[in-house]
């Protein structure tokens, strides 16, 4: 069995508030549960950066990997505009 945990860093330019950076994190959040796996916005009160931790079970390495690729997918895919740096750590 393996746990990952990941750190998903985002810069925002073009959130100007709190409030502009929540509707984008929402959008991800919402989008990453799909996946079966644990979000969490752990930003701090700067609104052009946020970080979301996430944290997910698999059965071998092999899956955990996919999960990974299916969430770069996804960061590639939706969240373009934005850079974004993925940490994952395996357990």
């Amino acid at each position: 069995m393996i746990l990952a945990q990941a750190f998903l860093r985002l810069e925002l330019p073009e959130a100007h508030s709190l409030k502009g950076r929540r509707q984008v994190v929402n959008s991800l959040k919402d989008r990453l549960k799909a996946f079966n796996i644990s979000v969490l916005d752990i930003s701090g009160s700067y609104p052009k950066e946020a970080e979301i931790a996430l944290a997910w079970l698999a059965h071998d390495p092999r899956q955990s990997a996919q999960i990974r690729q299916s969430i770069e997918r996804l960061l590639e895919r939706r969240f373009s505009e934005y850079l974004w740096e993925l940490e994952v750590e395996e357990i």
